[in-house]
């Protein structure tokens, strides 16, 4: 399989095998540049093992991969030089600051001391943590520890970010701040594939949703492609309570976006 142009991601035939368990069998999938692909599945569906093996963390057993044009597999160091992850547990220094983290992972990635503060604080501005720069990450709220662990993924500005599940956990208001910041980021260029266990999630920031089922995409297309799949149009009248990240929202004074007021409409 070769490259394949204006792809950024580019999956076939990948499988992956522990012991007696089939993790992949036969995953294949095409993201393309610059839009955010959601990959959905129960646990245990091969979401995970997907994301390690395009991020080179994990050699499949067979079939092949491109990450922004080259193969995980025969060159994982150009590959990882273009890739973003931000995995299921928070990956920053919670004794450093939000600034010595970023400027950690600058050196670590072979900036210059003088980049690595340079692009610290600009990515600190960009996620709205300048106000906590300098205070230790342990004093940080959730939301405040995955938006810097989202920046520290940015640090070597990747074509392609990897996001596992980056939402779990959080309140509602906290969630609303990480896709803002993520629809930021593809408005920039950056593509995403993104793992979640939220259908709602999925509906608000993917251009593309594909399902995993037992290792192997079982269903592809946009969320409205896979909607009609359901079944015809049809409308329904609901009559019922607020939600409570409806209330949340309100209470704490956060103004509800698309993905809570919709809830309140009717169901079609």
């Amino acid at each position: 399989m070769a490259y394949e142009e204006g792809m950024a991601i580019t999956a076939r035939g990948l499988r992956k095998r522990y012991g007696d368990k089939v993790a992949l069998d036969g995953f294949s999938l095409h993201v393309a540049a610059g839009t955010v692909c959601g990959l959905l599945g129960p646990n245990g569906a091969g979401k995970t093992t997907a994301v390690r093996v395009l991020t080179t963390l994990l050699r499949p057993d067979a079939g092949e991969a491109f990450v922004g044009g080259y193969d995980v597999v025969r060159h994982p160091g150009q590959a990882r030089y273009r890739i973003g992850l931000v995995g299921q547990n928070a990956s920053v220094d919670e004794v450093l600051t939000g600034r010595q983290n970023l400027e950690m992972f600058g050196r670590l990635g072979h900036l210059t001391a003088r980049a690595a503060r340079s692009r610290a604080g600009d990515l600190l501005d960009r996620f709205g943590l300048a106000q906590a720069a300098d205070r230790s990450v342990a004093g940080y709220s959730g939301g405040m520890r995955r938006r810097l662990d989202l920046a520290t993924s940015l640090i070597l500005s990747p074509a392609v970010l990897f996001l596992d599940e980056p939402t779990a956990g959080l309140d509602p208001a906290a969630r609303i701040e990480v896709w803002a910041r993520i629809r930021d980021l593809v408005g920039t260029g950056v593509t995403v594939l993104l793992t979640t266990q939220y259908l709602e999630e999925a509906d608000q920031l993917a251009d593309q949703i594909a399902v995993i089922d037992a290792g192997r995409v079982v269903a592809e297309g946009t969320p409205d492609e896979l909607k009609a799949r359901v079944g015809p149009d049809r409308v329904e009248t609901v009559i019922r309570k607020p939600t409570l990240d409806e209330v949340f929202l309100h209470l704490t004074g956060h103004t509800p976006t698309t993905a809570t007021t919709r809830a309140a409409e009717p169901v079609r």
